[in-house]
């Protein structure tokens, strides 16, 4: 338990510097509700969600009026809908439209698991899904697709990330009005992970119980004041400083998910140590890289900054809860963090940058807006070069891109919200077509069989 002088410090992290706990998620595994038609399928997915979700919600605002900490969002994960969808491809849509109503019903933000596993290869059934996917985000509104398109053990399926960059353009059309929204909800993995609670990449994996409760931790404020009122620190004391804040937020985060759990009768599964930022001015990842010492974050020395200030998360983090796992690091999204707006504003933070950095962070190119004639195989590219990071370096790299119809360089998109509003970033003028017509399957590294 907290002692009194941590309780009190907490209070003044929450007051002070945006410290709250960013979700409580319950994974749900959904495998027993599959049915013989696609309708009776959707029904009885409804039904449990409802009965195994419904008190969600009131049991996070009972926390927070308990410990007296934001829960921001409530959220549900569940078992990849491709495996439900096997034996009804082409009405995938019923579904999709069972859940987002299951969703408002219990009033969680978003239910996360519109997802498929296609890392290795694909059925027909996981082409009907992918393909599925821009007509479900345009006609639902709480509901999150991911799609892991390569592993360490496996390679990279070329297949699937080409067909990638058609969704997400296609997405980008369907939801047009809305500045391109639904590629908000849609994020391509390597190496996804099975407990992750952050959207809109959480799904509840097949190792996983029955219900799980994930929660994601946040204080990105918190570690600023920390990094600020050591002006003088060297790298090394620095870390130290990081480390031992870091423990200190994830310590709340345990408490709160070890409650979550016995109120919902769930198993507690981790504590994501994310720092996950907002737009709200002192709640930025880029500002704690700036108060490291750089003058802008993107320029040079960035990605050394951000090395240490992941690492430090995690090793603080690790040592203050029981069960570790989601992403765990810190996050990066453009359009959902003050400073990285104003950097891409100035033109300092780059397409070319946020991938350099993605080999140190949690995910990599993450709410990043991008002109709206943006081809199919040049989102495809920008896929690929992250699962390329993520399957040579063991970890997990995401893309979620949005390709604005309508706008240009020197526009915004605005989402809103915890989403924010991102400048459009300029990519490379040049065609990776080709490539991405060649389609097949990268070959994993050879560190990836370590049997």
């Amino acid at each position: 338990m907290l002692n009194f002088g941590e309780i009190l410090e907490t209070v003044n992290m929450v007051r002070e510097e945006h410290f709250d706990v960013r979700t409580i998620t319950l994974g749900l595994n959904l495998l027993g509700s599959i049915r013989e038609t696609a309708e009776k399928t959707a029904d009885a997915v409804y039904d449990h969600i409802c009965r195994t979700a419904g008190g969600i919600v009131k049991v996070a605002e009972d926390l927070e009026l308990k410990y007296g900490i934001p829960i921001v969002n409530k959220r549900i994960s569940i078992t990849p809908a491709s495996f439900l969808t096997q034996n009804f491809q082409g009405k995938e849509i019923v579904l999709a439209k069972a859940l987002d109503k299951a969703s408002k019903e219990v009033g969680v933000d978003f239910l996360g698991g519109w997802t498929a596993l296609v890392h290795k290869s694909m059925t027909a059934a996981d082409r009907s899904f992918l393909e599925s996917i821009p007509e479900v985000l345009a006609s639902t509104d709480r509901l999150c697709s991911s799609v892991n398109v390569g592993s360490t053990r496996a390679g990279i399926n070329m297949d699937a990330v080409k067909l990638m960059g058609e969704v997400v353009k296609k997405t980008a059309y369907l939801t047009r009005e809305s500045d391109s929204y639904g590629c908000a909800k849609l994020v391509a993995f390597c190496n996804a992970v099975e407990d992750n609670p952050f959207m809109a990449g959480a799904f509840h994996g097949t190792g996983e119980g029955d219900a799980v409760v994930n929660v994601g931790v946040s204080g990105p404020g918190v570690v600023y004041k920390a990094v600020k009122e050591h002006p003088e620190a060297n790298v090394t004391d620095l870390a130290e400083i990081i480390k031992k804040t870091a423990f200190k937020i994830t310590r709340v985060g345990q408490l709160v998910a070890k409650d979550a759990a016995a109120a919902l009768g769930a198993e507690f599964g981790i504590v994501d140590l994310s720092l996950a930022p907002t737009p709200v001015v002192g709640d930025s990842v880029g500002r704690i890289l700036e108060e490291m010492g750089l003058e802008t974050v993107g320029g040079h020395g960035t990605t050394a900054c951000l090395a240490v200030l992941n690492d430090a998360v995690k090793k603080g983090g690790t040592m203050a809860s029981s069960h570790v796992g989601g992403l765990s690091g810190a996050f990066i999204p453009v359009s959902e963090d003050e400073g990285m707006i104003a950097a891409a504003e100035k033109g300092t933070l780059t397409l070319s940058k946020l991938e350099a950095m993605t080999a140190v962070c949690s995910v990599g190119i993450d709410m990043v807006a991008v002109p709206g004639d943006t081809s199919a195989e040049t989102v495809s590219a920008i896929i690929a070069d992250e699962a390329a990071i993520g399957m040579v370096n063991n970890k997990t790299t995401a893309v979620r891109i949005i390709p604005v119809e309508g706008k240009t360089v020197g526009e915004k998109a605005v989402f809103g919200g915890l989403l924010g509003e991102a400048p459009i970033m300029a990519v490379t003028n040049s065609s990776a077509k080709k490539f991405i017509d060649r389609g097949g399957r990268i070959p994993a590294p050879i560190h990836g069989n370590k049997n």
